[in-house]
């Protein structure tokens, strides 16, 4: 698998970024896209958390492929990304800080040496240092557009691995929702026939497995229409791959997104 690895030096850049942001420039983006599992980078500080390469560039430490997917949706939707730039084992932005899995001490069969027995000080120094700038990004750019009169679609971008446990997934994209089904309602109806890729809903995770915080923190409380995007990343493993499933998903965000605006 091509990793596409960008390795971010924390000393000149910010632990997040937004990429394609509104110039003020024609129409205001319809589209606001999220990838809180962007990057692999670790800290120098922090010592790999104490993991071999070979784990921290795995699917434990980011979501391969999940952050090239974005850039492609970004450039088709002509929409903004908010990108977290350190690995989700740092601090995973897809949880509230008050959630042990925020700064996770086991992932999958990994124990992640780096987060044992983390004091309440610690784990409050990785949410700020790590968390914050993230959520007043996102929190930004939202109030922004809503200041604006515009109410864009939140859609969050993630990879999942193929083989969980030691056993094989079956699932390859799964549309994923919390109590506000709109528009992954639409993407799922448009996908049922679609020959080539198999379109499930809130698998392999759902909300009982509290991957939907970011849906619930930026798009809920302004009844923003929102969807969770994962791809099994074998999917995902070069570049044409990457392409053919950003043209599929782009296609039916375009669409579902003009369903949705006429109810």
């Amino acid at each position: 698998m091509s990793l596409n690895i960008e390795i971010t030096d924390s000393h000149e850049n910010a632990v997040v970024k937004l990429h394609n942001a509104y110039t003020g420039e024609g129409a205001r983006p319809k589209f606001l896209l999220i990838c809180e599992h962007a990057s692999l980078f670790i800290p120098p500080e922090l010592n790999g958390l104490g993991l071999e390469l070979s784990v921290i560039s795995s699917h434990v430490g980011w979501d391969l492929g999940a952050m090239a997917l974005a850039r492609l949706l970004m450039k088709k939707l002509n929409a903004p990304l908010v990108a977290q730039q350190v690995s989700r084992l740092v601090y995973d932005c897809n949880r509230p800080p008050e959630d042990a899995s925020a700064t996770p001490e086991k992932s999958e069969i990994f124990e992640i040496i780096g987060n044992k027995n983390l004091s309440q000080a610690a784990k409050d120094e990785r949410a700020a240092k790590y968390y914050m700038p993230f959520h007043n990004m996102v929190t930004s750019v939202v109030e922004n557009e809503l200041n604006h009169k515009n109410q864009p679609i939140i859609v969050t971008i993630h990879s999942f691995t193929g083989k969980y446990y030691g056993k094989n997934r079956d699932v390859e994209i799964g549309i994923l929702h919390d109590e506000d089904t709109r528009l992954s309602d639409v993407m799922l109806d448009l996908a049922k026939n679609n020959a080539k890729f198999k379109f499930e809903r809130n698998v392999p995770y759902g909300p009982k497995d509290g991957v939907t915080h970011s849906l619930k923190e930026y798009a809920l409380p302004h009844g923003l229409h929102n969807v969770m995007i994962e791809v099994r990343n074998n999917l995902l493993a070069d570049g044409k791959a990457q392409e053919v499933m950003a043209e599929i998903l782009a296609g039916y965000l375009l669409t579902a997104g003009d369903l949705v605006g006429e109810t």
